[in-house]
């Protein structure tokens, strides 16, 4: 008998909130954002997060975006690398990102199942002295 890996597959951003020990939450893409997170067999994953309604550049050259374009279209996350699985928690080794600190590094994440539904909660993380967790929520597709 084989178990079947349950995060294998493409999930939909239902939502992406940063909340604080004492209780706050915030959306660090917005209350509206996008994005997909998929696992494959093979092991490997990926994930995109944006903030939805984003402009174009002027332009229409990304090369050519104007200070505050890019400032702008920075309201995203992607990284991608090798993940594991260990009981109820996902181990995402960071190969590449937007983000370039996170290249090399590994982000854990605590996963919680309910039926089509991913809940991704991080480790609490200090921020500008701020205890803080991240909770992502991905219904599968």
């Amino acid at each position: 008998m084989t178990i079947q890996n349950p995060f294998i597959g493409t999930w939909r951003l239902i939502s992406y909130e940063e909340r604080t020990a004492d209780g706050k939450v915030y959306y660090p893409t917005g209350p509206d954002a996008t994005g997909y997170i998929m696992y494959n067999a093979d092991g490997f994953m990926s994930v995109a997060i944006m903030a939805a309604n984003r402009h174009n550049f002027a332009s229409g050259d990304p090369a050519k975006g104007t200070p505050e374009e890019l400032a702008a279209a920075a309201a995203y996350l992607s990284y991608a690398g090798k993940y594991e699985v260990m009981d109820n928690l996902v181990i995402h080794h960071v190969e590449i990102s937007f983000f370039p600190n996170l290249a090399g590094n590994t982000r854990e994440r605590t996963a919680e199942f309910n039926e089509n539904i991913l809940i991704l909660s991080s480790p609490p993380y200090e921020v500008n002295g701020v205890m803080q967790t991240s909770v992502i929520t991905w219904k599968r597709v």
